[in-house]
């Protein structure tokens, strides 16, 4: 019996050919089946979460999940086509673009929840700080690297100038959570700059101080961390119905579409997804989901590691923690191991920015760790060129 010819072969030319065959194929079937993951499951959540919003359609989350997804897949793979030098300009341009559309979010914003973090239009609800994150990261990376060249470039003064007016704008909104969320993603790009261990410890000290201010600045902040330690005081149904859902579903869970905590768990199609997941497929689906996003992180770093360029070195592991810290906060708010902070688990949560900045993100990494002549340095040094690492 002949063996299948494969869908390109390694001598097609064509960019999608040479996009596949440079593109690592680890990383890319991780992300493919947490897509898939994330409209299986919306399945099982939306019925659910339309009933709670007297939404007529059972499957309008679901669908609309769908659409999102084929988006982001299309972000993904036209970003992860791009050069270093590519994406450098898309970052300028979207973080650029995302900040404008942030500072205008006070006047023209839509507020829900107590914060103003979206821009409403045509049906869709645009949160630009999803797409600002990982344009800061491959900036921050851009300049950190320029820094390195010793050539009178301000790289660090500039990288912590984006930074501060990304944080200024964000505990504006209010969200803490995302602020969290970048300075941990710049603080991994400015220890991979390999800057001096005395700075790295300045910058813990200033995000420990920030915290705290953080906590006495904005009441929201404090009374989730008062629930958190008190619980026993305070209304903690939302996380405890998480709670009790994840519990229910045992080792292998009541089966698809057969979850009954779902229906008392707020957000349960957004934030408290893992839950939900949890409770139908059981706790070793769990675990399958959280080593996914392990495989990913740990083989992203690798390959960003083994990069030559310092600029695509440094951007690369900021995008893969970046990824990794969201998916962590999310999977412990669920597990109650940190206080409740509303934050989506990648490609899994329904949301539309969240899908789709996602992909960009993601899209970003894989071009920046993608086989080129020269990006991989070998063992002893010297330029490998066309080998994967």
């Amino acid at each position: 019996m002949s063996r299948q010819p494969h869908a390109f072969a390694r001598t097609d030319q064509s960019r999608l050919g040479l996009w596949w065959w440079t593109t690592d194929h680890i990383l890319l079937g991780a992300v493919a089946v947490q897509m898939m993951l994330g409209v299986l499951l919306s399945f099982a959540s939306s019925p659910a979460a339309a009933a709670r919003m007297n939404i007529g359609d059972p499957f309008h989350f679901a669908v609309r999940q769908c659409v999102f997804a084929a988006g982001a897949a299309a972000i993904l793979v036209g970003v992860s086509m791009m050069s270093p030098r590519g994406i450098k300009r898309a970052a300028f341009f979207i973080y650029a673009a995302a900040i404008a559309v942030m500072a205008i979010l006070p006047l023209l914003g839509h507020n829900a929840k107590g914060a103003t973090r979206w821009l409403e239009f045509g049906g869709f609800s645009l949160q630009p700080s999803e797409f600002m994150k990982p344009a800061l990261i491959v900036l921050v990376g851009w300049m950190f690297s320029e820094g390195q060249k010793g050539e009178g470039v301000p790289g660090v003064s500039i990288a912590f100038g984006l930074y501060g007016l990304a944080v200024v704008l964000l505990l504006i909104q209010p969200d803490v959570g995302q602020t969290i969320l970048i300075t941990i993603a710049f603080g991994a790009a400015f220890f991979v700059a390999g800057v001096p261990m005395r700075w790295i410890a300045g910058l813990f000290a200033a995000a420990a101080v920030g915290l705290v201010g953080v906590y006495f600045a904005f009441g929201h902040v404090a009374s989730r961390v008062h629930k958190f330690l008190t619980p026993d005081k305070a209304d903690t149904r939302q996380i405890d119905s998480a709670q009790e859902a994840i519990a229910a579903g045992g080792l292998l869970g009541r089966g698809p579409g057969e979850g009954v905590m779902k229906r008392h768990v707020p957000d349960l199609h957004t934030d408290f997804i893992y839950s939900v997941a949890a409770e139908e497929y059981g706790l070793l689906f769990s675990l399958m989901l959280i080593a996914l996003f392990g495989v990913l992180v740990m083989r992203g770093l690798y390959k960003a590691m083994k990069l030559s360029d310092p600029f695509e070195q440094i951007a690369a592991a900021g995008l893969f923690v970046l990824v990794g810290q969201q998916a962590f906060i999310n999977i412990a708010v669920n597990l109650n191991l940190i206080p409740t902070k509303g934050m989506t688990l990648p490609f899994i949560s329904y949301g539309g920015s969240s899908m789709l900045a996602m992909g960009l993100t993601l899209g970003m990494a894989l071009a920046l760790t993608r086989r080129r002549p020269g990006a991989y340095a070998a063992p002893d040094g010297l330029a490998k060129a066309g080998a994967y690492a």
